[in-house]
């Protein structure tokens, strides 16, 4: 029986069991069921009861014509919201007017911020902060190392993922890696803060925070070592010396049967490679052997 006669037996309540199993199974049911549950909210003049046949097909049609209207809509309604959400996209990021400051590995930068203040960024570093909200908020994030000679004025805050640094006027470093979060005072003061550790530096103080362990030390420099092209460490995990090496010369270290946790204290040089590695081998009783591909095997003895 074809849906036009199993349509108008259901209508007159005229089904079989078996036949009205296979109707209410059909795709159009929901919709008929819809129509006609629809239609008991309507009064006629006289009484109330379902449309004819004839009626329900041409109310049937009109529905699937609207339906099939909302189905070429609603593209137009996704690509109108990817549009909308795009613009809000970019009119967020570009009207915050950020400013993202990068170095790459061997590559040393220095830049000036708006209020004067001056930035050396050091290997694989990066800054960020809004250049709009600058003269409200002196505030920057930094991923790296990078040495500040800040000019007076407001509270110049560096904010890393290790803790943050406070000052007025001054001049420091600060050093986040991983696991490794280091800030040297130069001149003036520096407030430090990491987790509930908080310290105050002056001239001349170290604040160390290494595998979650606080330490601080003196300065017998001026200014980092690294501005001047030289690395020096102090009781520093080799693995951290190694990390650094990388960065100011673009190899890659492979390491075999060597104690990467042993302390190191020393420095290396970053425009001779092989001096570098001589400074970092020989006191600590290894070898290393260089291959094509800029990779560096760095080794001890077997037994």
């Amino acid at each position: 029986m074809n849906k036009e006669n199993l349509t108008k037996k259901w209508l007159n309540d005229a089904l079989t069991p078996a036949e009205k199993e296979i109707f209410e199974q059909g795709e159009d049911f929901q919709l008929h069921r819809a129509i006609v549950d629809g239609a008991q909210h309507f009064k006629a003049s006289n009484f109330s009861s379902p449309n004819d046949f004839e009626d329900l097909k041409s109310s049937h049609q009109a529905k699937k014509l609207a339906l099939k209207q909302l189905y070429w809509f609603k593209p137009l309604l996704k690509i109108a919201s990817v549009v909308v959400i795009t613009l809000g996209i970019y009119f967020m990021f570009f009207n915050t007017n950020q400013v993202a400051i990068e170095t790459f590995v061997s590559q040393q930068t220095s830049i000036e911020l708006p209020d004067h203040s001056k930035v050396t960024l050091n290997a694989s570093s990066e800054i960020t902060y809004s250049k709009s909200d600058w003269k409200n908020h002196r505030q920057l994030h930094l991923n790296g190392e990078a040495y500040f000679k800040v000019a007076k004025g407001e509270t110049f805050e560096v904010f890393t993922s290790l803790g943050s640094v406070t000052v007025v006027g001054t001049a420091f470093n600060v050093l986040q890696r991983k696991d490794y979060f280091e800030v040297q005072c130069f001149e003036g003061v520096v407030k430090v803060t990491s987790g509930t550790v908080s310290k105050t530096l002056m001239a001349g103080d170290t604040f160390r925070l290494l595998n979650n362990e606080f330490s601080q030390d003196k300065l017998t420099v001026l200014q980092p070592e690294w501005t001047q092209n030289q690395s020096q460490f102090k009781s520093i995990p080799f693995k951290i010396v190694m990390a650094e090496l990388q960065r100011q010369y673009d190899i890659k270290i492979v390491v075999q049967n060597v104690n990467e946790d042993r302390l190191f204290t020393g420095g290396f040089e970053h425009n001779n490679i092989e001096n570098a590695l001589l400074s970092i081998t020989q006191p600590m009783g290894l070898n290393y052997k260089t291959k094509a591909s800029n990779e560096v095997i760095i080794y001890g003895n077997s037994n």
